[in-house]
């Protein structure tokens, strides 16, 4: 088993993606799947050699790809990030404006469940690349804008909505106990959450 090298007192940002082989590119999409799973079940103390294995590669394939578990969980965040903006704009194309609303917080839920996971690693991050998170984090305030907009455009949610208001009680979530049934319950709290909105609404048929 290679050897660990040893870890950076300060988290070091990732470094620019080069094109890789194609199966380079598969040992790192693997990598960062499994990776992604482990830190959602077990959290960020899941060891690297575990996530090696899951994904079915030596330790030494993680390293090559990831230096630090800090790079890891920081392309991590930027997948989860990327996922739930393209989701909005995926929604929206799929559904009528208040339904795309509706699923989309659903899927929020999932990423407060990652988010949640990495969250040691994520305050490190944050405190030695706090521009790049900054970026990401404005990103997701805009997809929900957007999914907002468009529903009060189309009368099925209220149109005395702001929605700050709604990202800071989708937010909340984050700090609510983490017992066995979070998740069901987050999920019933957001569609408690969707029904307030759409609740005198024009066109709702509450």
């Amino acid at each position: 088993m290679a050897k660990r090298p040893a870890k950076s007192r300060q988290a070091v940002p990732a470094p620019a993606e080069k094109a890789l082989r194609a199966d380079a590119q598969k040992n790192r999409d693997k990598l960062i799947k499994a990776a992604g799973l482990a830190f959602f079940q077990h959290g960020i103390d899941t060891s690297l050699e575990e996530i090696a294995e899951r994904a079915g590669v030596g330790i030494g394939t993680l390293y090559r790809h990831f230096p630090t578990r800090e790079h890891l969980v920081e392309v991590i965040y930027r997948r989860e990030v990327e996922e739930l903006c393209q989701a909005a704009e995926a929604l929206a194309r799929k559904y009528p404006p208040d339904v795309a609303l509706a699923e989309w917080m659903q899927r929020f839920v999932d990423y407060i469940a990652a988010k949640r996971g990495m969250a040691d690693s994520l305050k490190l991050l944050v405190a030695s690349n706090s521009e790049f998170f900054a970026e990401s984090s404005g990103r997701i305030p805009a997809a929900l804008q957007k999914l907002i907009d468009a529903a009060i455009a189309s009368g099925t949610i209220r149109a005395d909505i702001e929605s700050s208001d709604v990202m800071h009680a989708l937010s909340g979530i984050y700090g609510a106990p983490k017992t066995a049934d979070w998740r069901e319950r987050s999920k019933r709290l957001v569609a408690l959450l969707m029904d307030g909105l759409r609740f005198g609404a024009v066109n709702s048929k509450s």
